[in-house]
This record gives structure tokens, C-alpha cells and sequence, in this order.
């Protein structure tokens, strides 16, 4: 059951400091926690962890492919191992170690990526992780998840900790946009809804939850009625809500700091194909490579706004109809 905040303003905490937070929680309650970053422990928040549980935090340098293996060791031993770097090298640089020594090799080990999309700003293209979903989701029995905002990313750490496996937790560093009350609860593998509507559903996940729902509000005024959906769980999709949504509204747009091929797009274009084809849109990345600039100026720039939301509405509504 979610509690949809009255108002959608910025958190008061980054979000790498509510995950560190998060993390430490998690870690008092159970000793086989521990923290694996490539030297980056200050830009995921990590620094907080190490401070509380020196013994149990280990910075490896900048080799992240050994830093997987890292992880993959000690989960061997029974530890759950969170491993933590920037999305481009959380997917890219170490899809092999993620696939031969952790999924293939049935580990537990928790991968953390950073930086997503476009919040990776003046670190620029190379560092802004478009395809990191796309990469991973393809690797056989991962799960992988995008917390919305500080609310869900309390929620989702301890429960990503006892997934049995590998979990991809995707995510930002600055605040996120408040979408939840506290007391809100979760499910991974399981949709949230956070707006019902007749006429489209847009589908989003991560930072487009917020832009998604300020488009429903304005779209309402224009008399266009819009279900929002959170699909925090990317993988495995909740194929069941999605089938509800193409059902009750017969149109669906989806909604991702990422590229559209690969990502949530693609994963919802996949189960409406294969079970309920009904018309679609994805807002996202148009096969891009990122570049420098500041959030504002990047979500406009790869077409991320509630307005590029509220035009993808308007256009598959309007064929809807016909």
C-alpha cells in the first residue's frame, strides 16, 4: 500500500546520503552486510558506512572488474556483498565479472550504480550511464530495481539485501523528487500505482515518476485522463499491472532516464506484444550518448520534461480515438 505525497518537492537529503543511511540500518541487523567502492565511497555516500563498520567496508581503487570479483568472493563465503560505483562502470566495464562470476556462478551479490542518465551532469557523456538497464537486463536471473524516491530507497535496501542473487539497484545522487509519504510499503516484482486515469497510462520509473505525474496534472485541465504507474522493479517486469494498464486504458507511454532501447521501454514493449498489443510511446534517451550540462538543461535536451510526456499523451490519445 503507497501514500502519494501531497506535495512533490525536492527531499532534504541526497539520495546517496538516505541510501548510505539505509545501508548502516541494514548493516546493524545483519553482520554479512558489507561495502565493496571502486574510490568513489564520497560520491555514493558510501563514506558514512565505512565510518560506522571500518572491518566491514573495502575500497578497492579504481579496478572495478577485481571489485566485482571482490564481491563474488565473499559472497562465497556467505557475506552479502553491496558493490558500488557509477552506472557506466556498474554495467559496461563489468557486465563479464556481473554474468561469469556472480549470476552464473547463482551469488548474492548486490551491484549499486550511480550517476544515472542525466544526473550524471558535468561528468558528461562517458559517464552518463543511458544503457546501463539495457546491458544487465539481459543477463539471466538478475533483478534489477530503480528507487523513485528517499521514501522507497529506505524500503528497498533491506529488502534488496534479502533477494537471494543479483540485484542491480540503479539511482542518483542529488534529491529526488518526493513521491511518497512515510508508511508507504513496496513489493519488488510488483508495480505501485500512483495515479488512476481512463484515458492513457505512462509507465515510469526512477526521476520520470514525478514528471510523469506532473503531466497527468496538466493534462487533467486539458481534460485527458492519465493512470500513473511506478515500475520500480524493471526486471522482473510486473507483467500482470502491465496487462491491467493496456486493458483499462488502451494506451500506454513509457517514461525513463534512459535510453528507450533496452530499458523500461522495451520491457514493457515486450510483454504488450507478446499478450496485449494496444498503442504505445516511449519517452527517453533516442538512442544518445550523454553530454555535459547541468540536470535542467539535460532533461530538456534528451526530451525528459512532463511536456515531452504531456505531447507523447497527446499523440497516442489522438490515435487511440480514431
Amino acid at each position: 500500500m503507497v501514500k502519494i505525497a501531497k506535495q512533490h518537492i525536492l527531499d532534504q537529503e541526497e539520495m546517496r546520503a538516505i541510501y548510505a543511511s539505509a545501508l548502516i540500518e541494514t548493516a546493524h541487523e545483519d553482520e554479512r552486510v558489507i561495502s565493496i567502492n571502486c574510490d568513489l565511497s564520497s560520491s555514493m555516500g558510501t563514506v558514512a558506512f565505512a565510518k560506522e563498520f571500518p572491518d566491514r567496508s573495502f575500497n578497492v581503487g579504481i579496478q572495478e572488474a577485481n571489485g566485482c570479483g571482490v564481491a563474488a568472493g565473499l559472497a562465497v563465503t556467505g557475506f552479502v556483498p553491496f558493490f558500488h560505483t557509477f552506472a557506466v562502470f556498474a554495467s559496461r566495464r563489468v557486465c563479464d565479472q556481473i554474468f561469469q562470476s556472480c549470476a552464473y556462478a547463482g551469488l548474492n551479490v548486490k551491484i549499486v550504480g550511480g550517476d544515472a542518465g542525466v544526473s550524471a551532469t558535468y561528468n558528461g557523456g562517458t559517464h552518463m550511464a543511458f544503457e546501463d538497464i539495457g546491458v544487465l537486463r539481459s543477463i539471466p536471473t538478475i533483478t534489477i530495481v530503480e528507487a523513485t524516491d528517499g521514501v522507497m530507497m529506505r524500503k528497498l535496501v533491506p529488502m534488496v539485501k534479502d533477494i537471494q542473487g543479483v540485484v542491480y539497484m540503479r539511482t542518483i545522487r542529488k534529491q529526488a523528487v518526493t513521491v511518497y509519504e512515510e508508511g508507504s510499503e513496496f513489493a519488488i516484482g510488483k508495480a505501485a500505482i500512483v495515479r488512476e486515469g481512463e484515458d492513457v497510462t505512462v509507465i515510469a520509473c526512477g526521476i520520470m515518476v514525478a514528471k510523469a505525474l506532473e503531466a497527468a496534472d496538466i493534462l487533467q485541465r486539458e481534460g485527458i485522463s492519465v493512470r500513473v504507474v511506478d515500475m520500480f522493479t524493471i526486471k522482473p517486469i510486473d507483467v500482470d499491472c502491465v496487462l491491467e494498464c493496456a486493458m483499462k486504458t488502451g494506451a500506454i507511454v513509457t517514461a525513463e532516464n534512459h535510453n528507450i532501447i533496452g530499458g523500461l521501454g522495451s520491457a514493457v514493449a515486450e510483454v504488450l506484444s507478446e499478450h496485449a498489443p494496444v498503442i504505445m510511446s516511449r519517452v527517453g534517451a533516442r538512442d544518445q550518448f550523454g553530454e555535459v550540462g547541468d540536470v535542467d538543461y539535460l532533461i530538456e535536451r534528451f526530451g525528459l520534461t512532463a511536456e515531452h510526456i504531456c505531447d507523447h499523451v497527446r499523440k497516442i490519445n489522438k490515435k487511440k480515438a480514431k
